[in-house]
């Protein structure tokens, strides 16, 4: 096929049934890039000799040699092969196509004698049509070429077939080039492809109700709560039209790089004749000039001086526009990845970029009827107002403009990175919904921090870092509250190559990247029944950590008490509050719970926020279904005398009030509004009243539980229950604490020492600190809720809960990769090995049915994941590949604080007992990176130098 030119493309764009929009998902290396290649070469966009030859084979039946077909490949390959073959053997056989059509796939054989397709194969022990006359043709062909290498075979085949293979094909020394040339011609990939696209996959025309409700409704909202004019567009969606009245409707999938120079109009165009004359007369009067400075310049005279320094100031300023002018060519523009779904696009049309957050319904009570964004309009939250500015036909790696693109293309849209971030929805119509933006399986997990090899090109890094986050829509940017640059991503192959794209093509400085940073998560657990060498507790063991546990109560400071239960009591510095805090593990389910229903529990903290200031927040039915399942199921799974009536008295959920641990109200009398307000409004309760500083209480445990004691990392799956909170205010201490805001700001500042926290946001303090002065001002109360002693008691309130943590056993939480590895019988010993060595462990082994392959699923964490799949490549020769996807957090059996105490653990694990303590490893080089106090011996021995072998 040879290349298609523009006009016929723009021609067939505006055919919208027979337009195919078609996506290629596989595995790292499985010939994604491969099957797109022999697609574009097809076109005559790139050279078919070239296709695939990057990243892998050109023709995926290649693979044939390897006795394995990739799946893909195996169906599109056969699917064309039937529709060949039987339009081949119809005409040798004198048999209609249609019937071979039916037969060539199944349980069928030829009948050589009656020349008949009979039925009955497998129980007749005969060759099954498809074998006969599909699967032996291909194989005889690959046994003459690649096998036995008889050359007179071979162009015998290539005769009867009719193909035109070069000479260079046919005498080149490796058998897999011929096989390639021959195969590419015989029983081309693009073909097959094609065809099957065409007639299996839909039109854009052929879109359902179904998807299109599912398009139009973001999160948990229902396509009938959504505003009526909204719901009138599914018929937009539905016609697919193209008409001048239908509104235009686009989606942006994600945002791409591309070079000034790669865009159209920056690309060189031949001259005309006259174009050259011109050029020619320019160049000829700068070097009359240039000749005439040189003359001046070798002249004496104080005139001359003067001329010189005219002939200096040009120079520079020319140096200076050349300068202007390589950046400008080496700077980054941004191309949007779209599709359109009603309507046409036109270049220098203005339209609503509708941002993932955009509520029509709020922007149809606030814009006019009728509206349109030629209008000046008020300002609405997500929604901007633009003008298209370029339209882009996508052909392979070029681009080509375009003046409008109809309803059913992808097409790219340029001059749009001011108003898109990374997705957005773009439509001539404010009732539009934002589409359901785009779920990517893969977590950012791995952080490094990234600066400047030279500090002044700070800038450069930043506007790099803002590209990257633009461009890449796994990659996450952020800035910790020490003030590093962060960069997040999915994996280690995910990270080298963000690097790589932020030296070489968006900061395009010299930069340095810390080790990678591997979050962890704190979290207590129930008393354990077993030691360290898995024996049960005995009475000395017993009597060893209670002793243990009374030296460290002696290291506690002044006002603060720990019983035997666990519950911490501690006292403000000026005595004026006195807080009880105990904590609880919660069940695993429940933290799983709380995991998965964030956005459900900010919804319920959004209303709870607007219901203290008086304010009122529509939820729709379908998020009220939601949180009153959640909340079913909280309380099903916290079943238990000590967590009688505990989903009703929850105080709040951290850290930043959406976290998987929970703040329980145990104080004894006290009833303040449940978090559970939005189901509540219906009914007729009794109105709660809120003490004064509750909001201080609550800011506590978010600092609480947003950097833990162990390492300062967030805390998981723990509830704090706040059993006594003792207040002695007096009149002048609310005088004077009113008198004292005068002088100090608003607003405390609460630092936060996290480094790991996953979005750099406002302090939670801050949102409560708020709430609190809006609650003072509704109920009129005179104790100031702001002032200093809100802050001893914020303090107090994070270090008794920082103290009640510790008196349970504490243990270190890990990321966790599952891994799913493909090795052969011959190398499952040696991945293995690799597995235990970096503390993963296998689930399950199986052999996939047809293959000699075995897939292996595995966990590994995330910290001993560095380097793990160019080991297992090498250990196994690459026989082995695995991927790694993030899946969940997992608790370290192994406690970091334990201390041998009896004599099986001295005689197990030696008196320091630090030799296979995998939690306290992790646990103290976290703390070296943030520079925390690390107990360890640096000099073991002072005296004299000693070595491990004069010590036996």
């Amino acid at each position: 096929m040879g290349h298609t030119s523009l006009e016929k493309i723009i021609a067939l764009q505006k055919k919208t049934p027979h337009i195919r929009n078609l996506c290629i998902l596989a595995h790292v290396d499985h010939g994604k890039t491969t099957l797109a290649d022999c697609l574009v070469a097809s076109n005559g966009i790139i050279s078919s000799r070239l296709a695939g030859k990057v990243s892998g084979p050109t023709e995926n039946y290649q693979l044939l040699a390897n006795n394995s077909l990739k799946m893909f490949s195996f169906i599109i390959f056969f699917y064309y092969c039937i529709h060949q073959f039987a339009e081949m053997y119809s005409q040798k056989m004198g048999i209609r196509s249609s019937v071979l059509l039916k037969t060539l796939w199944g349980d069928f054989y030829l009948n050589a004698k009656a020349k008949k397709i009979m039925k009955g194969a497998q129980s007749k022990g005969k060759k099954p049509l498809f074998v006969q006359l599909v699967l032996d043709n291909i194989w005889s062909m690959y046994d003459a070429v690649v096998t036995r290498r008889d050359k007179e075979k071979v162009e015998k085949m290539v005769t009867s077939l009719g193909l035109k293979v070069m000479s260079r094909d046919l005498r080149h020394s490796d058998p897999k080039v011929l096989l390639s040339a021959i195969c590419s011609q015989w029983l081309p990939v693009s073909q097959a492809v094609l065809s099957m696209v065409c007639e299996k996959l839909p039109s854009p025309a052929e879109i359902s109700a179904e998807r299109v409700e599912k398009l139009m409704s973001v999160g948990a909202r229902r396509f009938d709560s959504l505003p009526e004019q909204t719901q009138e567009l599914k018929k937009a969606f539905l016609d697919c039209s193209a008409d001048e009245t239908a509104p235009v409707i686009v989606f942006v999938s994600k945002m791409f790089a591309v070079d000034s120079k790669a865009l159209p109009q920056n690309k060189q165009r031949p001259l005309t004749q006259e174009e050259i004359a011109q050029r020619r007369e320019q160049a000829r009067q700068r070097h009359a000039e240039r000749q005439a400075a040189n003359q001046s310049a070798e002249s004496p005279g104080s005139a001359d001086t003067g001329g010189m320094e005219v002939t200096g100031d040009q120079q520079l300023l020319e140096a200076l526009s050349v300068k202007t002018a390589v950046e400008e060519d080496n700077k980054e523009h941004f191309v949007a990845f779209a599709r359109v779904y009603s309507g046409v696009l036109r270049k220098g049309q203005k339209v609503f970029v509708l941002g993932p957050k955009y509520d029509p319904s709020l922007a149809l009570r606030a814009l006019p009827e009728g509206c349109s964004a030629a209008d000046v309009l008020p300002s609405v939250p997500h929604m901007a107002c633009c003008t298209v500015d370029s339209l882009y036909l996508l052909m392979g790696r070029e681009l080509e403009e375009l003046d409008e693109v109809p309803t059913g293309n992808v097409l790219g849209i340029g001059g749009m990175e001011e108003f898109i971030l990374k997705s957005a929805t773009i439509s001539t119509s404010p009732s539009c919904p934002p589409f359901t933006p785009l779920n990517f399986e893969a977590t950012p997990i791995v952080r490094v921090a990234v600066e400047p090899k030279h500090p002044s090109e700070m800038p450069k890094l930043v506007r790099g870092m803002r590209l990257l986050n633009q461009a890449d829509p796994c990659a996450e940017v952020l800035i910790q509250e020490t003030g590093e640059h962060v960069l997040v991503t999915a994996g280690e192959v995910h990270l080298q190559r963000c690097l790589d794209d932020l030296r070489e093509r968006f900061a395009k400085i010299e930069i340095s990247a810390s080790k990678p940073i591997i979050p962890f998560r704190e979290t207590v657990i129930r008393p354990p029944k077993v030691d360290m060498v898995n024996e049960d507790m005995g009475k000395q063991q017993k009597v060893a950590v209670i002793h243990q546990v009374k030296e460290e109560q002696t290291k506690y400071p002044e006002g603060v008490q720990v019983d035997s239960t666990g519950l911490v009591t501690l006292t403000t510095p000026n005595k004026m509050a006195t807080v009880g805090v105990r904590a609880i593990p919660l069940p695993e389910e429940v933290t799983r719970l709380l995991e998965d229903n964030v956005e459900l529990i900010r919804t319920m903290e959004q209303f709870s926020l607007f219901a203290w200031e008086d304010k009122t927040l529509d939820i729709n039915q379908k998020i009220l279904e939601n949180i009153q399942e959640f909340k079913v199921k909280l309380e099903s799974n916290l079943q238990g005398r000590k967590w009688r009536g505990a989903v009703e008295r929850i105080w709040a959920f951290g850290p930043r009030r959406c976290g998987p641990n929970i703040l329980l109200n145990s104080v004894e009398g006290y009833r303040r509004p449940s978090v559970w307000q939005c189901l509540e409004r219906e009914k007729e309760t009794e109105k709660a009243e809120i003490r004064d500083f509750d909001n201080s209480i609550a800011s506590g445990f978010q600092l609480a539980t947003l950097s833990g004691p162990m390492c300062e990392e967030p805390l998981m799956g723990v509830c704090f229950s706040v059993e006594t909170w003792d207040m002695k205010l007096s009149a002048p201490l609310a005088q004077q604490d009113s008198i004292d805001e005068d002088s100090q700001t608003a607003e405390p500042n609460i630092d936060n020492q996290n480094e790991s926290s996953d979005t750099h946001e406002t302090n939670a303090s801050s949102a409560s600190s708020n709430r609190s002065r809006s609650g003072a001002e509704a109920t009129g109360s005179s104790v100031d809720c702001y002032g200093p002693f809100s802050g001893q008691l914020i303090a107090a309130m994070k270090e008794a809960c920082r103290y009640a943590f510790q008196a349970k056993p504490q243990r270190l939480m890990a990321a966790m990769y599952t891994c799913e590895i493909m090795a052969t019988a011959e190398v499952l010993g040696r991945v293995y090995a690799v597995l235990s060595k970096r503390e993963g462990r296998v689930l399950q082994e199986e052999m996939k049915e047809g293959t000699d392959m075995f897939i292996i699923k595995a966990v590994l964490p995330v910290a001993e994941s560095f380097g793990f799949a160019d080991e297992i490549r090498k250990r196994t020769s690459g026989l082995a590949s695995p991927q790694l996807v993030f899946s969940h957090w997992e608790v370290i059996s192994s406690d970091p604080f334990w201390v041998p105490t009896t004599e099986e653990e001295y005689l197990h694990f030696g008196e320091k007992a630090d030799s296979s303590n995998q939690a306290l490893k992790y646990m103290n080089a976290v703390r070296r990176r943030k520079g925390l106090y690390v107990e360890e011996k640096i000099v073991e021995h002072a005296e004299k130098q000693r070595t491990l072998s004069k010590n036996k």
